[in-house]
């Protein structure tokens, strides 16, 4: 499978700055069977369930990156207590205080948790409402269970007997360390130097690592990019110069993978264009992961060299590879893509587009675009930049 690089998804790793762990210890939960089968629905790269609060369907983000969070919405409807208030730091580092609250029951299919420590997000920003996320079901209420999950079939289960899940062919283990929330960290070892990476479900991309852990001088394959390539739960970051590079040797627990496609950023993580390549169990009891692949993938980055957010209903040049004399910059008004008009869309319209990208199948785009008040036309060509 060919690997084409487009906005990448992080609504994970929410960390916290001022809160102990104790809060997110709290709650239970009561399973019917040995083994509950959960809804799952992966989508655009990204695992969603169903979940029931006080009667009431929503959809969840299933996120080991965050805590479990509910909207501003639920908590509202629901007149829940504020328990305190605490600054939240997201993936790209922006800041914001969010209010904690205690969520009575939460149920997902057969499973039920009662008293979980939530979170309270304002969820009405572009990327979360056009992928209609109610909340997130976090890692603090993951901890509680084992997990196994299979993208490739849309197949979630738990159980609290780890020993009801088959793991004959789980060959590759991971260990992991937790942070408060219980996110599972994991180490990895890239340029014979080792990192700390967040095993992300709740990212839409690859693998990821800091730009201070890059070292140019071991990678003979990369392509500089300018701009944002990712998006925090509180939005975007600062534009600032990345990479997207191919790294001869990734080692993630007992196991090595060659040629993998990596970028680079804020923040350093394992994200769903990795792991929908696996069957995989998460046990925070021993604090292990047990992997068995499923799919090979194909080492190959196509690109049209630039990618764009929805920004006030309107598409926005958010990053552009550094290419000599490339037309676009950051910041640049998209009118029309291939003749599509995008310049006077509605919510629905944004949505529409933003979930169902124009570009996607197609080798060429047309582009109309607005710099400084002047309007302008662009041609470009689909581009392999790392080959396979």
């Amino acid at each position: 499978m060919k690997k084409i690089f487009y906005t990448l998804f992080i609504f994970s790793h929410l960390s916290l700055i001022a809160q102990g762990k104790k809060f997110f210890e709290n709650g239970d939960v009561q399973l019917k069977s040995a083994v509950e089968k959960i809804n799952l629905k992966y989508s655009t790269d990204l695992p969603f369930v169903k979940v029931s609060i006080n009667g009431k369907i929503y959809n969840f983000l299933l996120d080991t990156g965050a805590p479990t969070v509910i909207s501003t919405a639920i908590y509202t409807d629901l007149g829940l207590e504020k328990k305190h208030k605490s600054s939240v730091k997201d993936s790209q580092k922006n800041k914001q205080d969010q209010i904690f609250t205690v969520l009575p029951e939460m149920i997902i299919d057969q499973l039920a948790f009662k008293d979980i420590g939530v979170m309270v997000m304002d969820l009405t920003a572009t990327e979360f409402e056009c992928f209609k996320i109610d909340g997130i079901l976090g890692s603090n209420q993951m901890a509680k269970l084992f997990w196994r999950v299979n993208y490739n079939e849309n197949s979630l289960e738990a159980t609290q007997d780890l020993s009801t899940f088959d793991l004959t062919g789980y060959d590759i283990v991971i260990p992991f360390d937790v942070k408060d929330q219980k996110t599972p960290i994991i180490e990895a070892n890239v340029f014979d130097k080792k990192m700390n990476l967040i095993f992300d479900t709740g990212s839409s991309g690859n693998i990821k690592i800091t730009t201070n852990n890059y070292n140019s001088k071991k990678v003979t394959e990369k392509v500089d990019v300018y701009g944002n390539s990712s998006v925090g739960a509180f939005g975007t970051g600062n534009p600032v110069l990345g990479y997207i590079f191919k790294a001869s040797n990734v080692t993630l627990g007992n196991k090595s993978f060659s040629n993998e496609v990596i970028t680079t950023g804020n923040s350093g993580l394992v994200g769903n264009d990795f792991l929908k390549n696996f069957v995989f169990v998460l046990d925070w009891e021993s604090r292990k992961i047990y992997m068995k692949q499923i799919k090979e993938t194909i080492h190959k980055l196509e690109s049209f060299g630039f990618g764009y957010r929805f920004i006030d209903s309107k598409p926005i040049v958010a990053y552009v590879f550094q290419e000599e004399n490339f037309p676009l910059k950051v910041g640049d008004s998209i009118i029309s893509i291939n003749n599509i008009n995008l310049d006077n869309l509605d919510k629905e319209g944004v949505c529409h587009y933003f979930l169902n990208r124009i570009e996607k199948d197609n080798v060429v785009m047309d582009l109309k675009i607005k710099r400084g008040g002047a309007e302008m036309n662009v041609n470009l060509k689909k581009k392999v930049y790392l080959k396979g």
